[in-house]
């Protein structure tokens, strides 16, 4: 047996081995891999003392705006509805009314699927027939800034009826 042979029959056995360990090594569809690293995040979220407040399905987003409430660059309003319920809503330091909104919206919208219902809000409805309040001042400029209206870290905000404009 050549060099050349001995070579090519060590591939060959190689290639056997790896065969043989290949199929030892389960396989998964792509839906039981995301089903097992979920539960594995989920693990960890849990037993981790700053994440430990989220939600086991967790988004990015919902884990960035965690990171940033922790260093101080983001801050908790509290959306206050007309049932007296209190909704939590992690915004930046540097949000616009516009912004808080969109963080109401996504905030709703994931409870919403999160608690398996599938009913449809039009916020586009719910923002012309109601105002943010804040300290009895109508936040109407979407473009101005939380800071500017004096909203800190753990201030409170209601909506409010509109009144009809004839």
């Amino acid at each position: 047996m050549s060099t050349v042979e001995r070579d090519l029959g060590l591939v060959a056995e190689d290639a056997n081995k790896s065969a043989t360990a290949e199929s030892s090594i389960p396989t998964f569809t792509h839906s039981e891999a995301m089903s097992t690293a979920r539960d594995m995040l989920a693990g960890l979220i849990m037993n981790d003392p700053l994440l430990r407040d989220l939600d086991p399905h967790v988004t990015l987003e919902e884990v960035n705006s965690m990171i940033a409430l922790e260093y101080g660059q983001a801050m908790v309003i509290n959306v206050r509805r007309a049932d007296n319920e209190v909704i939590p809503v992690v915004v930046t330091q540097k949000a616009r009314v516009i912004d808080l909104k969109h963080a109401i919206k996504r905030h709703f919208t994931l409870r919403q699927i999160r608690a398996g219902r599938s009913t449809h809000l039009s916020w586009r409805h719910i923002w012309k027939r109601y105002w943010l309040n804040f300290n009895g001042e109508k936040l109407m400029d979407d473009n101005r800034k939380l800071k500017s209206h004096g909203m800190r870290n753990r201030d409170s905000v209601t909506f409010v009826k509109r009144l009809q404009e004839h």
